[in-house]
């Protein structure tokens, strides 16, 4: 299997317009942009932090995934996302491989890109994600 890289970190928190000034004034890192994933139920923040980003969450409703993960755990780390390439095959690879997936199948997450979670039980409790970043009209040429 092939990772490219450490694409983001996942991170959990209750308010973006609290958190936001930690990491835009505090660590003097800049915000990329915010937008609404709404079929994960998320208001998600993009930090650039040198060659990596952060990736803060925070629940649009109680239902949320985030929402729940906070409820038992708080805020923090939510989870580190793999920079893959054919994330089909890397949810085969992984599957046959003994492993837990909580996708089936790639879906949509934020930017566009296609992501899948790999089951925290099948990785001494890391919720790792696959992502594969959504081609810009540059690279699509």
């Amino acid at each position: 299997m092939m990772i490219k890289n450490i694409d983001h970190i996942g991170i959990a928190v209750k308010s973006l317009d609290e958190a936001l000034p930690l990491y835009t004034e505090t660590l003097n890192l800049k915000l990329e942009g915010i937008e609404t994933v709404e079929s994960q139920g998320v208001k998600v923040a993009f930090i650039l932090a040198g060659n990596t980003r952060l990736e803060l969450l925070e629940a649009l409703s109680p239902a949320s995934p985030i929402a729940k993960f906070m409820e038992k755990r708080g805020e923090g780390i939510h989870h580190v996302a793999l920079g893959v390439d054919d994330i089909e095959d890397r949810i085969k690879e992984i599957k046959e491989a003994g492993l837990r997936m909580i996708d089936d199948s790639s879906r949509k997450g934020a930017h566009n890109a296609d992501v899948a979670f790999v089951h925290p039980k099948s990785t001494s409790g890391v919720l790792y994600e696959l992502c594969e970043q959504a081609l810009s009209k540059e690279e699509q040429k």
